[in-house]
C-alpha cells in the first residue's frame, strides 16, 4: 500500500485546512484509515481515524469538534478537514492505514504510512 499526503501549508490561527490522504496497491487489505502528527521532538500522536467500510470514525479530544475525516472509497481517498486552527496544531501530518480496528490510538499498530505534510501556523 502507498500513501500519499498533500494539502498541507500556512495557515493562520483559526484558518482551515483540507489534507488529502490518496491510498494505491493493496488497499483492499486496510481496514482503518489513521490521521497522526508529530510537532518537533514530540512523539507521533493520533489525529483521527476511519473505517473504509462503514464510515464509523474516532477523533483525538484536541481535535473533537474542528476536525472532520472522510473518505471517498471510489477515489481510494480520506480526507483531514481543519477548521479553527490552533498554533498548537502544528505539526508534520502523516495517513497511514491498518487491516484491524483494534488499538486504533496507537501509531505502532498500523502498518503503511505517508510521508507526511506539513501544518504550520503563520499568525
Amino acid at each position: 500500500v502507498q500513501l500519499v499526503e498533500s494539502g498541507g501549508g500556512l495557515v493562520q490561527a483559526g484558518g482551515s485546512l483540507r489534507l488529502s490522504c490518496a491510498a494505491s496497491g493493496r488497499t483492499f487489505s486496510s481496514y482503518v484509515m489513521g490521521w497522526f502528527r508529530q510537532a518537533p521532538g514530540k512523539e507521533r500522536l493520533f489525529v483521527a481515524g476511519i473505517m473504509w467500510s462503514g464510515g464509523v470514525t474516532w477523533y483525538a479530544d484536541s481535535v473533537k469538534g474542528r476536525f472532520t475525516i472522510s473518505r471517498d472509497n471510489a477515489k481510494n481517498t480520506v480526507y483531514l478537514q481543519m477548521n479553527s486552527l490552533k498554533p498548537e496544531d502544528t505539526a508534520v501530518y502523516y495517513c497511514s492505514t491498518k487491516q484491524n480496528p483494534y488499538d486504533i490510538r496507537q501509531p505502532d499498530r498500523y502498518d503503511y504510512w505517508g510521508q507526511g505534510t506539513q501544518v504550520t501556523d503563520s499568525s
